[in-house]
Parts: C-alpha cells; sequence; structure tokens
C-alpha cells in the first residue's frame, strides 16, 4: 500500500482589521504573504524530490481568500499542475455572529448582556472556551473539524501503490488544534507552539489510522502570546 501523506501549510501574512480575534476576516495576502507562499512551494518541491512522494492533483484550502491565494500562489510555482478546492472545514475557529470585531467590542457585548458572566482573561487563547454567541466554536471544537477533514480526504485517495502527497493549506491555531486531535502534539504544547507562515508540517496518516509526524518544524511561541492565526 502506498504511504499517504499530508502538508498542513499556514497561509501566509496577511491584511487584518487591527485587535479583531476573528480569523474570518475576508482580506487578501500582503506583500510577505505572498513571499511566504512561494517560499512554500520550493519547500514543497524540494521535499517530494527528496521523499519520492507524488503530490496529489488536489489541493484542499479554507474558503478564507488568504488560504486560497496561498494554495493558488503554491499550485502556480509547483512542478506539476494543481486544481484547488475550498473547503469551510478548513476554516479557523469560528466566533460566530461576533466576527470581524475587535476584542474590545466582543467584551462589551457579552459585559452589556444580561444572560451572560464576564469572559474569562484567557478568553482568546483558552482551547475549550466558546463564546456564548450563536454560531460560536472553541478551538478545540474547530480542530476537530479540521482533524476529521484530514483523515476524510487522505483516506479517500486511491490506494495504487504509490506514496502520495497532499496539501492542505489553513490557519493556524486550527492546524494546531488538529495536531492534538490526531496524537501529534500533546495538549500543552498547543499553547507552547505555533506555525511559520507558509512553511509545511508533513505528516503521515499510517495504515492502522495513527499519525506521525515526518518532518516540518513547529514554531515555538513567544511566552505569554495570545493565539494568533
Amino acid at each position: 500500500m502506498g504511504r499517504r501523506i499530508a502538508a498542513i501549510i499556514r497561509h501566509g501574512d496577511y491584511h487584518q482589521i487591527a485587535g479583531a480575534p476573528s480569523a474570518h476576516q475576508p482580506f487578501p495576502l500582503n506583500t510577505d504573504g505572498k513571499k511566504h507562499a512561494v517560499e512554500a512551494a520550493a519547500i514543497i518541491d524540494k521535499i517530494q524530490q527528496q521523499y519520492g512522494w507524488a503530490v496529489a492533483a488536489e489541493i484542499d484550502c479554507s474558503q478564507m481568500l488568504r488560504a486560497w491565494q496561498t494554495a493558488d500562489i503554491i499550485a502556480e510555482n509547483l512542478a506539476s499542475q494543481h486544481d484547488l478546492q475550498s473547503f469551510d472545514e478548513l476554516a479557523e475557529r469560528g466566533v460566530g455572529c461576533a466576527a470581524n470585531l475587535t476584542a474590545g467590542q466582543i467584551v462589551k457585548i457579552i459585559h452589556d448582556d444580561p444572560r451572560y458572566p464576564e469572559l474569562p482573561q484567557n478568553w482568546k487563547s483558552n482551547s475549550e472556551y466558546r463564546l456564548p454567541l450563536q454560531g460560536a466554536e472553541s478551538l478545540l471544537e474547530a480542530g476537530k473539524r479540521v482533524a476529521e477533514h484530514l483523515n476524510r480526504r487522505l483516506s479517500e485517495i486511491p490506494d495504487d501503490g504509490v506514496d502520495r502527497l497532499k496539501l492542505f493549506v489553513g490557519h493556524g491555531a486550527a492546524f494546531r488544534h488538529a495536531a492534538f486531535h490526531l496524537g501529534l502534539m500533546e495538549y500543552d504544547d498547543i499553547a507552547r507552539l505555533s506555525m511559520f507562515h507558509g512553511r509545511p508540517v508533513f505528516v503521515e496518516l499510517l495504515q492502522d489510522g495513527r499519525w506521525s509526524h515526518i518532518t516540518g518544524d513547529w514554531k515555538v511561541r513567544a511566552i505569554n502570546s495570545e493565539f494568533r492565526d
């Protein structure tokens, strides 16, 4: 049976609303972000040749423009031809109806709503906390969604005896929490580690259903920093 490898890739840097914790901002890559995507393609080509993997024709990305742009630039710069397909399942943690509001605005909304207690101080980075707002989810819930997508999409690749690499372009926090659900990361490491823009982490779905890290580094997070997409 051929091996099934996933390259999980955080999108490049992008234009953002200052102070807004929502990762559903509909803005494009900035100049640095486009460079990150080009660099990602070079890394993928090098690793693919080193290990002798065949790259799957379809690249999965989230619906956010910055992820799609990153995937599109990667596709343009790879040696082989690729198509893109966008998925809601690869989105970052959603804050529901508070999307694209600033952190201060969200705190005030909760404060002014008599149904809810005050937000915990670490509400943005707490993996288990979910805002009490319609459509919101926790970071762990987002990670589970992404993990299920990775499992499903790799399992759908036909067994032709070829070692095949599939590319997934999405968001840092959701990928890290997915890594926890897949057994690739300890719970305490979720807060300690991050992802570099445009630097793939290569992981393998083993025949027994377990996952294994092959190559590609996680980024060590600055002490006391908040999670940031």
